[in-house]
């Protein structure tokens, strides 16, 4: 067991994730509404054209194409096609039962929002800063491999007993097995690191982490999956 001091820095509400589309995206989302050469189209204009192809089609019909391109191969046709007539009224980056596919949703949906002017649910995600600091050096390393579950671990100890992550996952936040935690951690970045203390910039869904927002600083205790623990040795 590990004793940090957690100290919240930063927190914002963000309706698109950090860098999630990428001109390689849009283009491929081009080719599939029959665009014919996506790379004559200048890089600044790429999104803007992407989307106005999208509104060619009827909001159901783009939502299938979005999602057969972040899910082609993890999906079958016909599970995209109900999928695809669910994203027009539900919020599958919080109430589809696959964990690991929860980013690929909001990424899907925030681009249909955006297209079709809010036909779409409105997605919400966060982003902040946390600095954690120890009393020593070593036990920055548990940081090293897998640090998703013990960070978690910490954020859990700042939110009320009520949040969400606390219900649902309280075994694997007491535990040493918290294999969902990657898929909650959407974006994980160490941005700074001292001797004895390291900032991670966190995005994730609100769905989750929204509860953060009110964290003083204070202090918590975590430890490493052991699976992790394992594969470092």
């Amino acid at each position: 067991m590990y004793t940090f001091t957690v100290e919240r820095l930063s927190f914002d509400t963000l309706t698109e994730l950090p860098n999630s589309w990428q001109p390689q995206d849009y283009k491929a989302l081009l080719v599939r509404t029959g665009y014919d050469n996506p790379d004559e189209i200048a890089p600044n204009e790429l999104k803007d054209m992407a989307l106005m192809s999208l509104t060619d089609l009827e909001p159901a019909e783009a939502a299938q194409l979005v999602l057969e391109h972040l899910f082609e191969d993890q999906l079958t046709a016909g599970q995209i096609e109900n999928l695809a007539h669910q994203m027009l009224t539900e919020k599958l980056w919080e109430e589809n039962p696959e964990l690991d596919q929860h980013e690929g949703f909001f990424k899907a949906t925030q681009l249909l929002y955006t297209a079709y002017n809010g036909k779409f649910p409105r997605a919400e995600a966060v982003q902040f800063q946390v600095k954690l600091t120890a009393p020593d050096a070593a036990a920055l390393s548990i940081f090293d491999t897998a640090p998703e579950a013990p960070l978690l671990r910490l954020l859990a100890q700042g939110m009320p007993d009520n949040t969400l992550l606390k219900r649902l996952f309280h075994e694997q936040l007491d535990g040493n097995s918290f294999p969902e935690a990657p898929a909650i951690l959407w974006q994980l970045t160490p941005s700074q690191q001292a001797e004895t203390s390291v900032v991670f910039d966190v995005v994730s869904s609100a769905y989750w982490l929204d509860d953060f927002k009110y964290a003083d600083t204070y202090e918590a205790t975590t430890q490493p999956d052991t699976a992790a623990a394992t594969d470092e040795e």
